[in-house]
């Protein structure tokens, strides 16, 4: 077993859209980014390739990169799946918590859970979101950005765990 952890920030600004874990939110602000600027995702992507000794995600998608100007997030976790399974390791689990004074989360959770999960091919109970406020305080508490933080813990395919 291998565990990795990631983390992403991206600053809220007006004139953007607001995606999260691969869902789109209503919001009147949006993160401001060279992609879609998903956190969640990025965070994502991070404690994967951590986990898999495969550096970040600046290597693998640097934002010098004009191929990737505002490129859906779902493509590059879907690459960094990819990446993983070359090395013969496979997804058990990820755990994300997301910190944002707004909007709520909450409505949204079980969402993204299924769509974190379908990017990756496992089952949606291997994926978990909980989200903070900081209670008002720093950047996050004043509406200035989002941030999330993951966990991820590859292993090896189900199919060679019995061999």
């Amino acid at each position: 077993m291998r565990i990795g952890a990631g983390y992403d920030v991206h600053r809220l600004v007006s004139g953007r859209k607001l995606v999260l874990g691969g869902v789109r939110i209503p919001f009147e602000m949006g993160l401001e980014g060279h992609s879609d600027a998903d956190v969640v995702l990025h965070s994502i992507c991070d404690a994967l390739l951590g986990a898999a000794g495969l550096g970040d995600i600046g290597l693998h998608f640097p934002d010098s990169d004009p191929s990737y100007k505002d490129i859906d997030s779902a493509v590059l976790l879907r690459r960094v799946r990819e990446a993983i399974e070359k090395k013969a390791l496979a997804v058990r689990n990820i755990d994300i918590t997301i910190f944002a004074q707004e909007p709520k989360i909450s409505p949204y959770r079980e969402k993204m859970e299924k769509r974190i999960a379908e990017i990756l091919g496992i089952e949606a109970d291997r994926v978990n979101v909980k989200a903070t406020t900081t209670e008002g305080l720093g950047p996050f508490g004043r509406g200035e950005g989002i941030a999330a933080a993951s966990v991820a813990l590859l292993g090896k395919p189900s199919s060679e765990i019995n061999q």
